[in-house]
């Protein structure tokens, strides 16, 4: 038992030196110091502009229709109309279309693309001879240029002449006497139908892959134990495999949504947003407002607009990534 003496001498004793834990600061910015210049160089590229756009945005931008005054030496075809150009976004029947429009053409890109890119996951999640190659073949399509796909697909598939499509409809109708086919001008009678084909081609290899890496990471115990209890394919797909593949379904169609959004290239090749504006989506109705109208403002406003909508589907994209990481770290 420890007398009264020994106990008032712990008292007084001076507390342990508490030794520092972790680097200093200054070897911290050390080690930041090499990703500086590429933190800077990023917020020059995307930054800067984007402030750029948002000050244009607040401008109404003319060179054929003379301002009241000028803004900031940009000459007698500017003057500040602040908000302006975003109401006039928000309630032009052109630009609501185009908006109609992008939504129609990323939910049924993303959606189609989707289940086609499941089942081949799905397929090619099987061990068959040729495994490799097939994979190799289904990727293609995703590797090649935006632009040479929609221009592929509006010569050598749609076109009434000489198309593959119109060629394979006379051949059919020759089998059965007749001396050809109706000859269906497939951009002109189903606009949107045809850009979306040609979408869905481009991107189901990148819902395939993703999908594909979902299946690959399910535990195989639990499936061996689901067989062995008496469960047949599709119960342990509906209730063990699907249940496993929705944060990778969440991932693939938030990434998909962000880059259909932004669509330009099949738009203005296979359809230029036409007939009409059947197939004028929001990045082409931009295009247009630049250059066509030259109405520097509206469309800076409408292009804000653009990206902070794609902001907010990234950060939801970002979210499902981040709690897959979780998943996997745990």
């Amino acid at each position: 038992m420890a007398t009264v003496a020994e106990t008032h001498q712990e008292e007084n004793a001076a507390p342990p030196v508490r030794r520092p834990t972790g680097i200093s600061r200054r070897s911290r910015w050390v080690r930041r110091a090499p990703l500086l210049p590429a933190l800077i160089f990023t917020i020059v590229i995307t930054q800067v502009p984007f402030l750029i756009t948002m000050g244009i945005s607040s401008l109404r931008w003319n060179p054929q229709k003379p301002g009241d005054k000028s803004f900031l030496g940009l000459g007698d075809y500017t003057s500040f109309v602040g908000f302006d150009n975003y109401k006039t976004v928000f309630t032009d029947e052109r630009l609501r279309s185009a908006v109609i429009n992008t939504i129609t053409l990323t939910v049924g890109t993303v959606g189609i693309s989707l289940l086609l890119g499941l089942g081949l996951a799905v397929l090619l999640d099987r061990k068959f001879p040729g495994r490799g190659l097939a994979r190799t073949l289904l990727i293609a399509p995703f590797l090649i240029m935006p632009v040479a796909s929609a221009l592929l697909w509006k010569h050598a598939l749609y076109n009434p002449t000489y198309g593959l499509f119109n060629g394979t409809i006379n051949a059919v109708w020759k089998l059965f006497g007749a001396d050809h086919g109706p000859t269906i001008d497939f951009v002109s009678s189903y606009p949107m139908p045809s850009v979306i084909a040609a979408l869905v081609w481009q991107w189901t290899p990148f819902m395939m892959l993703i999908l594909l890496a979902g299946l690959q990471a399910q535990p195989t115990d639990i499936l061996e134990a689901a067989r062995v209890d008496g469960a047949n394919g599709v119960k342990i797909f509906r209730y063990i495999t699907l249940p496993h593949m929705r944060q990778y379904i969440e991932l693939s169609t938030l990434l998909g949504a962000i880059y259909i959004v932004q669509q330009f290239d099949a738009v203005f090749s296979i359809t230029q947003g036409g007939p009409g504006s059947a197939t004028t989506n929001l990045p082409y109705e931009i295009y247009l407002t630049t250059f066509s109208k030259l109405e520097y403002g509206e469309a800076s406003a409408a292009g804000v607009v653009t990206v902070i909508g794609t902001i907010v589907v990234a950060t939801f994209a970002l979210r499902v990534v981040s709690s897959l990481f979780r998943e996997e770290h745990s």
